[in-house]
């Protein structure tokens, strides 16, 4: 396991790289967590290790405001978490040893790598959105965010989830101008969607959506389960390499 840091325009990316055993060439994995979330969550680690078993390396990311990355999490938008990915695809394109590569998120980290792969559908091999968040747009513009009523069109400067979570206004301006739609229509490979049934905090329904919107996307549903699959977590590794073995 290596442990670093990845610059991104000025912002600390946390980062583990883990390698299969005795492998000098590989594809990569990158894997990264959702909102409030961080790279040592159990569907996390148990995403990178399906990708490890399956004969891949994982490489799991934290973005701004998250883990031990940089950046408050007051501050954190949908637009710098782009820029912390991109940034996190340009330094894999430099490790020598990736043949391929495939990207998997978790809830908004779901979202966003909806977004990435649509912007880069010439890097990614395959993409893994877990419980994808891909509703935080459309909500945005609709003024409900994670539970919290706001104005839409006067948004208030910070607006407070829970005593916890206090977030700028700016990342529901930002999460508004955001369509994943034309993100989804623009990748053409491979689609795992992997998304509990009893979900709490993303309807299952937008699981199904996106696997109908999506040129080429399975959609494994972890009956009787939640958002971070504390139920059948083994389902879901089982689910990911599965997939990732059948494109080796």
């Amino acid at each position: 396991m290596k442990e670093y840091f990845i610059d991104s325009d000025g912002i600390k990316i946390h980062a583990k790289l883990e390698m299969p055993e005795g492998a000098k060439k590989c594809p990569l994995v990158i894997v990264v967590h959702g909102y409030t979330g961080h790279m040592e969550e159990d569907h996390i680690i148990a995403a990178a290790d399906a990708a490890v078993a399956s004969g891949m390396a994982a490489l799991r990311v934290e973005m701004y405001g998250h883990g031990k990355s940089g950046g408050r999490f007051r501050d954190h938008t949908l637009y710098k978490w782009v820029t912390n990915m991109l940034d996190v695809v340009d330094h894999a394109k430099t490790l020598d040893f990736v043949t391929d590569m495939y990207i998997c998120g978790h809830s908004q980290g779901g979202l966003l790598v909806m977004l990435i792969a649509g912007m880069c559908p010439d890097v990614f091999k395959a993409v893994i959105p877990m419980s994808p968040a891909w509703m935080i747009p459309e909500r945005a513009r609709l003024g409900e965010m994670l539970g919290t009523k706001v104005d839409p069109v006067n948004i208030p400067d910070e607006f407070v989830q829970d005593e916890e979570n206090i977030l700028s206004g700016n990342y529901i301006r930002v999460a508004q101008t955001i369509h994943v739609e034309d993100e989804i229509a623009r990748y053409c490979g491979p689609v795992l969607i992997i998304h509990g049934d009893e979900d709490e905090a993303v309807p299952y329904e937008y699981g199904v959506k996106a696997a109908g919107l999506y040129k080429n996307a399975e959609l494994v549903t972890i009956k009787g389960d939640d958002h971070c699959y504390n139920s059948h977590l083994d389902k879901v590794s089982a689910a990911i390499r599965d997939f990732l073995c059948e494109m080796m």
